[in-house]
């Protein structure tokens, strides 16, 4: 007969724990009580009774001065309150995942979420979780879910946290989520069912389907024993549950020569160790082969007076198997397949890892063989561990995000600037993805100006400060802003530090006004000012420039102190005089526009940004009392210069001394009235007209020759 011993047979970490530290207190002396029974077996609460430990199933059986045993499952809060006002020594052997629930349940509560725990509302276990809650209720199947949220139609609408009994089965468990997910609209789920109950349960199904009878070792008040019992009774119909050894019978073995063991998590190791052996002695099976996935003798070898020695055995055992197990844990293997919708990692452990490409990575673009190729070393984290398939399921996408968190927070706190690619706008404000992490960017801060859409950001690449995380939200709020002000400010002391006259920048426009344009030069602001912009007649800036231009300018004069910086645009070597001066003078024939009258004559444009004045008195080559009589804007006119001024860069001149006596150019219109003697008036062409005063409405004084008036 072959006999398989499951590997996870027996005490689990917590129970194993919780009856060390008992032992170790009725080593002290004093009056040591556990509150209520400490483990579900009758024969570990004789053993603990012989070395002086009592129970007290109610607080009022405690006496100050006692050393009080919290047994794995916990106590209700009262029994806990109420012990604290005694005043005893509180030895707290709660199971450290069983108190994990109580801090996630107790958490849901302060904020006002109802706590739906899944399991036996009967349990020590679940009855203690449940008094730390306010709203709360027990679900143990999923019919009792539909029916609940029939009877209480307001359920649905409730926020609802769900913990699971960790001896629970998962199979139960999921069915359980799964109404709750098709009643419950606002909904969070805590796998809390231990790991060690889940390998268990596993295993033992396992055993059980390849055994010809199967023995499930545990006391009939162990809920965890029980359950194991129905897992191998459904796979093995030759399944019994035994407490000791002595309920192992000769008819129990016949015909058997595949026999499997388990046993429940208050099942000691010597209990295991004895029913083996009684196992062996009943069938007479010394000299046969005796295989076990785990050698007893490994899992029992040590006496049942030596309990820190078992202890440190089934906690060195316990990490080792589950290793894997916990979701959230980083763990490293080798890619050993690769297909189109995952990648096969194995990771040293019976569970067999595998990674979905939608795990990989965040770039949709990515190839999985750029990334990685079999025979490849793969760290990963571990989203979801299933023991009944045996299987891990694995992220790379995730630990990279981990890791990156690890970098977001650390940016935060040493104030490092961190990039990332704008993914969509999102309500006041927008989203950047930094390294797979979203991170929050108001408006404000965007560094955007006012009433400017946020879509300009789409898909850019930016740079940002991290001002806020939240890890436990998965919140991260960081700012554009704060980095263009320090680069601008940095830029703008380099700026001022090399800053001289004539010096030249590519310059962005930043604003409008009617007198110029605000111009940033790397850091600064300086203004150019209307006349500076262009060299032809402009009316406001916006007439050849628009916010967002860049363009050429460079340094007309600066005030350090005040922080003022003067900047012209037009570029000299097109200065319209100088192309002027080179092109005409005195005496030259132009061919010009008339752009504007005035009471003392006409200006006529020569080249775009040069005009020369036409005196009326050059018009023609008779009396003109109005320049409109003569010339119309816009008119083109072959015109004489007769006098150019570089120092006030003014030009005079004539179409009178173009014209053969009596050929005046003349506008269509009705004959002029014969002039009287007394109107003619001589002008001396031979001396420089006198300049006039530009003003508008100035009248035009008639001279007597030697005093003709000059043009400009």
């Amino acid at each position: 007969m072959k006999i398989t011993t499951a590997k996870s047979a027996g005490f689990c970490f917590g129970v194993a724990r919780a009856v060390a530290l008992a032992e170790q207190a009725a080593g002290k002396g004093g009056r040591v009580k556990t509150l209520g029974p400490l483990i579900h077996n009758a024969r570990v609460e004789e053993k603990l009774a012989s070395l002086g430990i009592t129970r007290a199933d109610d607080v009022s059986e405690i006496e100050k001065g006692d050393v009080v045993i919290i047994r794995s499952h916990g106590a209700l809060r009262s029994e806990m309150e109420a012990l604290t006002a005694l005043g005893v020594e509180i030895v707290d052997a709660t199971c450290p995942d069983v108190a994990k629930i109580h801090a996630a349940a107790e958490e849901a509560s302060e904020k006002g979420r109802m706590v739906a725990v899944i399991g036996d509302k009967e349990h020590p276990e679940v009855r203690a979780i449940c008094s730390r809650c306010g709203d709360t209720v027990v679900f143990s199947s999923p019919e009792d879910v539909e029916r609940y949220a029939r009877e209480h139609p307001k359920f649905a609408e409730k926020p609802v946290s769900a913990v699971a009994q960790t001896t629970l089965t998962r199979e139960i468990f999921d069915l359980c989520v799964n109404s709750l997910k098709k009643v419950c609209t606002n909904l969070e789920i805590f796998d809390t069912i231990c790991c060690t109950t889940s390998r268990r349960q596993k295993e033992a199904a396992e055993i059980a389907a390849k055994s010809d009878a199967m023995f499930v070792i545990g006391d009939p008040a162990s809920a965890n024993s029980k359950r194991l019992f129905g897992i191998c009774s459904g796979v093995c119909p030759r399944s019994y549950f035994i407490e000791t050894a002595d309920d192992v019978s000769e008819e129990m073995l016949s015909g058997v020569n595949d026999l499997g063991i388990t046993a429940g998590a208050s099942t000691p190791a010597w209990i295991i160790k004895e029913v083996n052996q009684k196992m062996i002695d009943e069938m007479n099976m010394n000299t046969q082969a005796v295989e076990n996935t785990e050698p007893v003798e490994a899992q029992v070898a040590a006496p049942a007076e030596e309990p820190v020695e078992r202890e440190e055995s089934f906690d060195e055992m316990l990490e080792k198997s589950i290793k894997t197990l916990y979701t959230g844990e980083k763990v490293t293997g080798t890619v050993s397949a690769i297909t189109p919708t995952e990648i096969s990692v194995d990771l040293g452990t019976k569970q067999s890892g595998y990674i979905p490409v939608s795990e990989l990575t965040d770039d949709p673009t990515a190839k999985v063989e750029d990334i990685v190729k079999v025979g490849d070393e793969i760290e990963t984290y571990v989203m979801r561990v299933n023991d009944v398939e045996g299987t891990v399921m694995l992220s790379k996408k995730r630990l990279d995000a981990v890791k990156t968190w690890d970098d977001i927070i650390e940016a935060k706190n040493e104030k490092t600037v961190v990039e990332g690619t704008v993914i969509e706008e999102n309500k006041g404000g927008i989203v950047v993805s930094v390294r797979g992490i979203n991170v929050f960017v108001p408006a404000s801060q965007s560094g955007l100006p006012k009433d400017t859409p946020m879509t300009e950001l789409l898909k850019q690449k930016v740079r940002l400060r991290i001002t806020e995380v939240n890890q436990q939200r998965r919140r991260v709020v960081g700012s554009i802003r704060a980095v263009q002000y320090e680069e601008r400010r940095e830029k703008a002391e380099a700026i001022w530090n090399e800053i001289e006259v004539g010096k030249h920048y590519e310059g962005v426009v930043k604003s409008l006004t009617s007198y110029g344009a605000f111009v940033d030069i790397g850091g600064i602001d300086g203004m150019v000012h209307v006349s500076e912009i262009s060299w032809s007649r402009i009316r406001q800036p916006s007439d050849v420039l628009s916010v967002g231009d860049k363009i050429d300018v460079y340094v007309i004069s600066f005030d350090k102190e005040l922080k003022k910086i003067s900047l012209g645009h037009k570029d000299k070597s097109q200065n319209p005089w100088l192309l002027f001066t080179n092109q005409y003078q005195v005496g030259d024939v132009a061919n010009v526009r008339i752009v504007k009258l005035m009471p003392f004559g006409a200006f006529a444009e020569i080249i775009p940004g040069v005009d020369g004045l036409i005196h009326i008195s050059q018009l023609a080559d008779h009396r003109v009392a109005k320049a409109d009589d003569v010339v119309a804007v816009d008119q083109r006119v072959d015109v004489k210069i007769v006098d150019i001024d570089n120092e006030k860069q003014k030009v005079s001149l004539s179409i009178r001394a173009l014209l053969a006596p009596g050929a005046a150019p003349r506008k269509e219109e009705p004959a002029a009235e014969p002039a009287q003697e007394d109107d003619v008036v001589v002008y001396d062409t031979d001396k420089p007209p006198v300049e006039e005063t530009p003003v508008e409405e100035a009248p035009v004084e008639e001279a007597p020759a030697e005093e003709a008036p000059a043009a400009e």
